[in-house]
């Protein structure tokens, strides 16, 4: 290991689904994810706290990274989430990143590069199962005929090189969210392996 090189402390990803309880503590974790936001969105980065929780909560399958020894057992330092929409337009299924944040002592380990590798290996699962219920069920599926899905996120302008680092690429015009410049960006994301 380099002299620069940090040792990355053992941590583990825990994914907290709607709608099924499981693990048994799913409120404790997801109150972990949102303490994780409210240190990054308004603590850090001065956006309103009451726009922090919003009605996606109980349907986001949201993702949780904490530490897994010494004394920082336990201890929440990232979190992402995603929800599966449908475009009214044109009736597209899709996923959608959000309240993706990782605490800023915890930054410099690549806990966001984990974070997103981990919600798109979960949504690979999720669209290969979806594809195949839905292909069963004659329902729209997620997912084009070349076998890819659509991730789209709303990213911040100082943030959207890491988006693009990973695949991402800018779709439309910079806008305004809650206050602030964003751009929407799109992966298409292969469901095969």
């Amino acid at each position: 290991m380099s002299a620069t090189a940090l040792e990355v402390p053992p941590h583990e990803i825990v994914v907290i689904k709607p709608y099924i309880r499981s693990p048994d503590n799913w409120k404790e974790l997801r109150e972990q994810c949102y303490s994780v936001r409210i240190d990054v969105f308004h603590h850090e980065q001065g956006f309103p706290i009451e726009d922090e929780i919003d009605n996606l909560e109980d349907v986001a399958t949201h993702f949780l990274l904490r530490l897994t020894s010494g004394s920082d057992a336990g201890k929440p330092v990232g979190t992402i989430r995603y929800t599966k929409q449908t475009s009214p337009s044109t009736r597209e299924t899709y996923y959608k990143l959000s309240r993706f944040a990782v605490l800023k002592d915890y930054r410099n380990y690549r806990f966001g590069v984990g974070l997103v590798n981990a919600l798109h290996d979960y949504i690979r699962t999720d669209a290969r199962k979806s594809r195949n219920e839905g292909s069963a069920n004659g329902n729209n599926a997620p997912g084009d005929q070349d076998g890819f899905v659509r991730v789209v996120c709303h990213s911040q302008i100082y943030i959207k090189g890491f988006y693009e680092k990973i695949g991402y690429e800018p779709e439309g015009e910079e806008f305004d969210e809650d206050g602030a410049p964003h751009q929407k960006m799109v992966l298409r994301l292969p469901i095969s392996d």
